[in-house]
């Protein structure tokens, strides 16, 4: 089995690392970025790859979707701290090839879900399972509690400017950026540009003669 491993965290590389070691016939490589994930991808089309969604250079659910459609035969591993029942919703929808392990979840879980992926067999950690067993409720407006940094940063989305130039702004790093941006649109159960922004008109952060200039 071959393993990408798409997260930046290196007690976690460690971890994973020691798990693959402990099943065995387990060949890991790291990604260091998106970049790099499509190509190690393109030497190994049924690769399994662990992904840090919150933490790697993917912006949303429509990107793992063209990434799933590149690369059918590819088993993912979405392999992060906090993901939303809403979001995770979303992308087990795209196709079985999509597993959810949460980074609190027990070690005999991760075995667990790399055997799943060298089966090529979705496998749902039982924390998001019961998550996503969970009634629904509906998010109310008034409840949504962004810090400083992501209302400042929710403004300059909403204003139209990339994360590049965004980080530039702020003199803070792209990777850091795109976390709060990930952030931001998992409070405000949005999954793009477009519906983030109506939320900072509706809220007053911006008025209408910004954003229409």
């Amino acid at each position: 089995m071959y393993v990408a491993l798409a997260d930046n965290q290196d007690i976690t590389r460690a971890g994973m690392m020691y798990v693959c070691q402990e099943l065995g016939q387990v060949e890991m490589r790291r990604a260091e970025d998106k970049a790099g994930l499509i190509e190690q991808l393109k030497q190994h089309t049924d690769a399994v790859v662990v992904l840090d969604y919150t933490l790697f250079n993917i912006n949303d659910v429509e990107e793992l979707e063209i990434l799933y459609q590149r690369f059918p035969n590819v088993q993912w591993i979405l392999f992060s701290v906090d993901l939303s029942g809403d979001f995770v919703r979303r992308v087990i929808a795209i196709s079985p090839r999509f597993s959810i392990l949460l980074k609190e979840s027990p070690i005999q879980e991760v075995r667990e879900c790399l055997l799943f992926g060298q089966r090529h067999q979705r496998y749902i950690c039982q924390r998001m399972a019961e998550i996503l067993l969970a009634p629904q409720v509906s998010k109310v407006e008034e409840d949504v509690k962004l810090t400083p940094t992501e209302t400042e940063i929710l403004k300059d989305i909403a204003l139209g400017l990339t994360t590049k130039e965004i980080a530039e702004r702020r003199f803070s790093s792209f990777h850091t950026v795109n976390t709060h941006r990930k952030n931001i649109f998992r409070k405000l159960s949005v999954n793009n540009v477009h519906e983030a922004t109506k939320y900072a008109l509706r809220a007053g952060l911006i008025d209408s003669a910004e954003y229409y200039i």
